[in-house]
């Protein structure tokens, strides 16, 4: 099991810490001096399947260089302002064989990524790969 809290500071800020005993900094307000809860949500997708591409690369042995992964994701007009529209682009860098990355990121994206899982109950999540 996995535990999370978050504990007020002032303002809208947060300190949050999560099982792993690492804490991390929350702003909700609009002058934000730090990254809103939603934006965390989609920090941690692009880290979950960038992992995941990267795992599954490495098993492959592939001689990849560098993997990034970039997201744009549009919101609900009402509340709750779910994601309804996520645009990954991943960049991945090296003497890579296409498929191997393509394979990667449709592993990630149908089976392995769980954030992934979880935000395509509300948005419609596309991908593209750019190769540097």
């Amino acid at each position: 099991m996995i535990e999370a809290n978050a504990i007020w500071t002032d303002n809208d800020r947060f300190v949050a810490q999560a099982s792993s005993g690492h804490a991390i900094v929350m702003d909700a307000a609009k002058d934000k001096t730090a990254n809103s809860p939603i934006e965390l949500v989609l920090i941690g997708l692009c880290g979950c399947t960038a992992t995941d591409v990267v795992t599954i690369l490495r098993k492959k042995r592939e001689p990849f260089t560098s993997v990034e992964v970039h997201a744009e994701a549009k919101r609900a007009t009402e509340p709750p302002t779910v994601f309804t529209e996520i645009r990954l682009v991943y960049r991945v860098g090296g003497r890579v064989s296409q498929k191997a990355v393509e394979d990667a990121v449709r592993l990630s994206e149908e089976k392995y990524c769980s954030v992934a899982a979880m935000l395509k109950k509300t948005a419609k999540i596309s991908y593209r790969i750019e190769y540097v």
